[in-house]
């Protein structure tokens, strides 16, 4: 049995997981109302989402700054949102936190926090399967070969890898001798790396050094 013969057998069931479960997706997507673009934000609502979307603490004064109020009404409003998350019950709080202010889950999440962590540790891509999802994602489809002529070493098993993390895929064969399969991204690809699609990648003038 070939190399590129196991890859298929490896691969070809989970693809076709992938493919009989896009459109499933697409529909589910097309039911999803649109928000209310009536909705008026509040300054309650203004430091939720700045709070959400921060991953370090914000001392009240930048918060104030960000929002465009005072240092006075973030507090009250902090001690609001901490008085509503706990009568629903939230999983989470407003925290005090090395002279800021940040979202923070509840300790007895922590057993299931820890399990997530866990998996995205696992989900980490090395060097070299960055380096090769940049390759299909800018030449696809391109053939394994090709992959091994730009990178210089053999990229069979990071392949393999990146097709088991779901986000590179079988997309064809090639018409040249011995139809070497093709490989291209997924859609997962482009949620991974928050991308609408293909067009969204940086142009490659763009990820060139500037000169010294």
């Amino acid at each position: 049995m070939t190399e590129e013969t196991q890859e298929v057998q490896e691969v070809e069931n989970e693809q076709e997981i992938e493919d009989n479960g896009s459109q499933t997706l697409e529909d589910e997507r097309s039911d999803v109302s649109q928000p209310d673009q009536d909705f008026e934000p509040t300054v309650e609502s203004v430091v939720e989402a700045v709070l959400f979307a921060s991953d370090e603490p914000l001392p009240d004064a930048r918060l104030a700054n960000i929002v465009e109020t005072s240092a006075k009404q973030v507090r009250e409003c902090i001690e609001n949102l901490n008085n509503k998350y706990r009568a629903n019950n939230s999983a989470f709080r407003v925290e005090q936190i090395a002279g800021g202010y940040q979202m923070l889950t509840l300790s007895p999440y922590n057993h299931w926090l820890k399990k997530l962590l866990r998996v995205r540790s696992d989900n980490k891509l090395s060097p070299a399967a960055l380096e090769t999802l940049a390759i299909i994602a800018y030449k696809q489809p391109v053939i394994r070969a090709d992959v091994e002529a730009i990178r210089g070493v053999a990229v069979g098993e990071v392949i393999r890898s990146l097709c088991y993390k779901g986000l590179v895929k079988i997309v064809g064969r090639a018409e040249v001798l011995g139809r070497p399969m093709l490989y291209g991204t997924t859609k997962r690809f482009l949620e991974v790396f928050g991308l609408n699609t293909l067009k969204d990648l940086p142009k490659v003038e763009e990820l060139k050094k500037p000169p010294s």
